[in-house]
């Protein structure tokens, strides 16, 4: 990857650079996820062992070096439900954002059809957003998922 700079997570070996992290659609799918969330850590190093899940971009929004906002998505946006950017630059979020993204991955996009050509991703979504409202009460209770602007970092 020559000289592109490091930005979000390294797990499963996986580098996302500045390349990667476009705010206009580059062709190529990606997916922010808050890796300061145990379980949601654990779900996407699952999803990135995948052998297909290289075709993504994975960007952990909690890290220092997240390059939000992208495309207008900030922190609190990107924290307050799953976001994939899809291939032609068009953001999905919630059950949406998880069939866009299984849609990509070996033995999940079998499901991402059944889900999309039966439409239960609208009562998927009401399932979802009920359990985000309560994770990022959970994760981001004491102010635990603060990350501070450019202007309140000390020099």
């Amino acid at each position: 990857m020559g000289n592109e700079q490091a930005i979000g997570s390294t797990c499963s070996g996986h580098r996302v650079t500045a390349a990667h992290a476009t705010p206009t659609g580059s062709g190529r799918p990606l997916v922010l996820f808050d890796g300061g969330c145990p379980m949601c850590r654990r779900e996407i190093a699952h999803y990135r062992r995948n052998a297909r899940s290289s075709a993504l971009t994975w960007i952990d929004i909690a890290a220092p070096t997240s390059p939000l906002p992208i495309d207008g998505i900030d922190h609190d946006t990107a924290m307050a439900r799953f976001h994939v950017r899809d291939a032609a630059g068009r953001w999905h979020t919630g059950a949406d954002a998880f069939v866009e993204m299984w849609s990509h991955l070996a033995r999940y996009r079998h499901l991402a059809r059944v889900l999309r050509t039966t439409r239960l991703v609208a009562a998927l979504d009401w399932v979802y957003t009920r359990f985000a409202s309560w994770r990022l009460a959970r994760r981001c209770s004491d102010d635990a998922c603060h990350i501070p602007s450019r202007n309140e970092e000390s020099p």
